[in-house]
């Protein structure tokens, strides 16, 4: 999809240059993870602004900036302090945007009894990536063992076809697995060249995994759904009130599960 043409490592961030395969448009990402000092991160901007100023190409920066812009972001807090500034001023001077997030009101979350909880993470774009883009948007994802929500960038535009087979770790525990599948491989007889009848063997072998899966496991992908969509709610809850003690524990029961599954 794209190919790099440069790249930089810094204190704070690691970048690259790309260009698009399809009309050789050129922009660069920076990844970056926050200092906690406000010494450190005016280092930080200045870190990204040289690089930016070396590149002058659109750009997209993303990553744990370990600051929040306004109060409302961070559990707790009810004034501005000067690193919420000096992080919109950056912002502001570049002429970056910084996208609402969708899916929740934090991206992290120390989980313990007595919350903390902030919007550390964060996508910010240039206006003329933004246009070569136009249908950018940023989620919170799920999370399962880490403080902090992966967030997603979605840019649109790219074709999903239809979804590959996917071989699932548990069936390696299940009970006489291996010696099942060599028993299904070997009661396929197919006529052609051996790379036919290796394909076909492997498309037989695929739908008879789909089948036992479903006879073995029940349909793992609607366990895994429902799993999620639970966890999400209390996710959700969490953004707006402490868990209950009961809430408590069936978060981590559900995380416990889809562990299992996964």
């Amino acid at each position: 999809m794209v190919e790099k043409i440069d790249e930089a490592v810094g204190r704070f961030s690691i970048s690259c240059k790309f260009k698009n395969v399809v009309d050789n448009f050129v922009w660069a990402f920076i990844g970056v993870y926050g200092p906690n000092s406000n010494h450190d991160r005016r280092l930080l901007w200045e870190e990204l602004a040289g690089i930016h100023s070396w590149w002058n190409v659109p750009w997209c920066i993303g990553g744990d900036f370990n600051v929040v812009r306004f109060p409302s972001k961070c559990l707790g807090a009810d004034s501005f302090f000067s690193a919420m500034l000096d992080f919109s001023d950056f912002i502001s001077k570049h002429n970056l945007i910084d996208f609402p997030l969708e899916g929740g009101t934090f991206t992290w979350s120390n989980s313990k009894a007595v919350a903390s909880r902030s919007r550390l993470d964060r996508f910010l774009l240039s206006s003329d990536l933004e246009e070569h883009f136009p249908n950018i948007r940023q989620k919170r994802l799920h999370r399962l063992l880490s403080d902090h929500f992966p967030v997603l960038l979605e840019g649109g535009n790219f074709h999903r076809g239809s979804r590959p087979f996917r071989f699932e770790n548990m069936w390696l525990k299940a009970k006489g697995f291996v010696e099942k599948v060599r028993t299904w491989w070997e009661s396929y007889h197919f006529q052609g060249s051996p790379s036919f009848r290796f394909a076909s063997k492997l498309k037989a072998l695929k739908l008879d995994l789909k089948k036992w899966n479903v006879e073995e496991f029940g349909n793992v992908e609607d366990k895994m759904n429902k799993l999620w969509k639970n966890l999400e709610v209390l996710d959700l809850l969490e953004d707006s009130r402490p868990l209950s003690y009961d809430e408590t524990l069936e978060k981590e029961r559900l995380r416990i599960d889809l562990e299992k599954v996964n």
